[in-house]
């Protein structure tokens, strides 16, 4: 049987999913990531996936600055739920706050990733997501992430 990849990405600005749906179409993946505009929407979706006894996500990816549930505030919920406590997560963020980072890493994301300035980096993101599904690709430690950024 096929290992069957979703990933569920929440990001507030439209522009930035639209983007990411593009560079996932261009990798021929079009069917993988799920976009919502918040935090609120992930919780939403994975309470009615479980309840449909439907396929959960390989990967939760989270803006940090969203309206109603912030990453942060996402990210501490998933953590806090053990139904969805081993869904790995990753901050895909603008922000280069160091004591952000400090504190996704404290919550329980796995890596922290500032976004693409260009749209081959996106290309490239997408990629990562993927095959980090795959097992095919790790993210960076958040304790180098953090030292780069002092």
């Amino acid at each position: 049987m096929e290992n069957i990849v979703k990933i569920l990405l929440a990001d507030d600005d439209l522009e930035d999913r639209f983007i990411m749906q593009d560079a996932f179409n261009a990798i021929n993946l079009p069917e993988v990531p799920l976009l919502v505009e918040d935090g609120e929407k992930v919780l939403e979706y994975l309470a009615s996936t479980q309840a449909s006894a439907g396929t959960m996500p390989s990967l939760v990816v989270l803006d940090l600055n969203m309206p109603r549930l912030s990453g942060t505030q996402t990210l501490r919920e998933l953590k806090n739920l053990e139904v969805y406590r081993d869904i790995p997560v990753i901050i895909f963020s603008s922000s280069l706050n160091v004591i952000e980072m400090h504190e996704c890493k404290q919550l329980g994301a796995l890596s922290y990733m500032v976004k693409p300035f260009t749209y081959e980096e996106y290309l490239l993101s997408a990629q990562h997501f993927y095959d980090f599904c795959l097992k095919k690709h790790s993210f960076p430690e958040f304790n180098n992430l953090i030292n780069n950024f002092k």
